[in-house]
């Protein structure tokens, strides 16, 4: 769990608020993990710790609801409701710190609100526990993408950069849906987020059917998707997603932009323009003896890739020239 948290936390401190008037509370909670790793604010009520909580908010707040540590004037329910009735601050994990003997159902509305709770006086490897898997959830909240329910950034960087740090052999692909923006301008977000969730789960089911001992599925944004796979399980993955991709993609047409196989639009100036049906752009590199170094490289090949994919016509899939030529001369010296 320390190293959980060491990962985690990376350069900077995680910023975690508690509120609590117990003072053994208090020196356990901040003995736990080194300063360097989990930064904690201490208040002794829930008016003082609001405020700063709205301003700069933490990635978790551990809630002392004791009666007889909870300051006169304090109301629980009416804290986690003011934290999680708010989108912008939903996603602070709010755990709560309850007596060894609490009656668990007379907490109501306030238990279904919250993230998590411990008990006090608890053994510090269980209280460490129970933190470090609340740190856990959140991080993966605060990183996955709300309509795809996939890995962001966050985890994208860290997967990918984790294995080239490992010298892993693996194939990395990028994922883009072509003429996206006409089919949204022509058809409106709520269809096209529609297409975008049907992305997500047929690359994520593809990637799983392959059966691969590893594999990873994120979602950078908009319509950009990205998987790792061996270098043995890609192309024929990505093979599969694209005809899967164009047997369905049509569908989400209307019947006479369907026919047609295209649509028709304006743009800003009224000159009417023409789009193809959506089609999949898939560019892969390969990590093979360790010759990607960085995330940032790996990206930059890959998007570079991407664009070339990008001007053929219908779905494509693209592998990096040199890294193909070096695996055919491979082979043909190993036949």
């Amino acid at each position: 769990m320390d190293r959980l948290i060491a990962e985690y936390a990376g350069h900077l401190p995680i910023h975690a608020f508690l509120v609590s008037r117990d003072p053994d509370l208090v020196a356990l909670i901040q003995s736990l993990w080194p300063e360097k790793h989990v930064k904690w604010r201490i208040f002794e009520d829930t008016q003082t710790a609001l405020p700063p909580l709205f301003n700069e908010p933490p990635v978790l707040i551990l809630l002392d609801t004791r009666r007889a540590f909870f300051s006169e004037g304090d109301n629980c329910e009416e804290t986690v409701h003011a934290i999680k009735s708010d989108n912008a601050y939903s996603l602070v994990t709010v755990v709560l710190c309850l007596e060894r003997d609490a009656d668990l159902a007379a907490f109501g509305n306030l238990m279904m609100e919250a993230d998590d709770f411990m008990f006090f006086p608890e053994r510090k490897d269980v209280c460490t526990l129970t933190l470090s898997l609340a740190f856990s959830r959140s991080r993966r909240m605060l990183d996955v993408n709300p309509l795809s329910h996939l890995p962001g950034n966050t985890s994208i960087i860290r997967y990918i950069q984790d294995f080239i740090d490992r010298k892993m052999e693996f194939a990395l692909a990028y994922a883009d849906l072509d003429y996206f923006k006409a089919f949204n301008d022509k058809y409106g977000f709520s269809r096209g987020d529609e297409v975008l969730h049907f992305t997500a789960r047929m690359i994520s089911s593809t990637v799983r059917a392959s059966g691969a001992p590893f594999h990873f599925v994120g979602h950078i944004g908009g319509d950009d998707f990205i998987f790792v796979l061996p270098i043995d399980r890609v192309e024929e993955a990505a093979l599969g997603m694209i005809a899967s991709f164009d047997a369905v993609v049509p569908g989400f047409y209307d019947a006479d932009d369907r026919k047609r196989g295209s649509i028709l639009t304006t743009d800003r100036q009224g000159n009417p323009q023409t789009f193809p049906i959506l089609s999949l752009s898939v560019a892969v590199i390969l990590n093979r003896d360790g010759c990607l170094k960085h995330y940032a490289d790996a990206a930059e090949r890959a998007s570079e890739l991407k664009h070339v994919a990008k001007t053929e016509p219908g779905s494509v899939c693209k592998f990096d020239r040199r890294q193909r030529e070096q695996e055919e001369g491979d082979d043909a010296r190993n036949a």
